[in-house]
């Protein structure tokens, strides 16, 4: 099992969650962060790191957002590692909470 970052975190892409991992399984994207499923210890200390909410034990991803179980894994082949807390963008506290960003991922 893994935990995984779900559709709450594209556009806000916070990063207090990197500094407290201890495996450093979190992969940064263009607009989002995703977790290496093949790294993720299952430890839960990102959980409570996230002001959005948007890391999901995979056994409790809601219905509409499975699709990012198959997101994680494949992107985070791709993108780079981030192991350092950076400032969120500008305009994140706009983006939190806003349903339907899906479309929005840059990948």
């Amino acid at each position: 099992m893994a935990f995984v970052v779900t559709e709450a975190c594209i556009k806000c892409k916070y990063t207090d969650c990197v500094e407290v991992c201890p495996v450093d399984c979190f992969r940064e994207g263009p607009n989002m962060l995703v977790i290496d499923p093949d790294e993720c210890i299952d430890c839960t200390l990102c959980v409570a790191e996230c002001p959005v909410e948007a890391i999901v034990d995979e056994e409790e991803v809601a219905a509409d957002q499975q699709e990012f179980i198959e997101l994680n894994a494949r992107l985070s082949q791709l993108w780079p590692p981030i192991t350092q807390r950076k400032d969120a963008p500008a305009d994140a506290e706009q983006w939190a909470g806003v349903p339907g960003k899906r479309k929005l991922l840059e990948e």
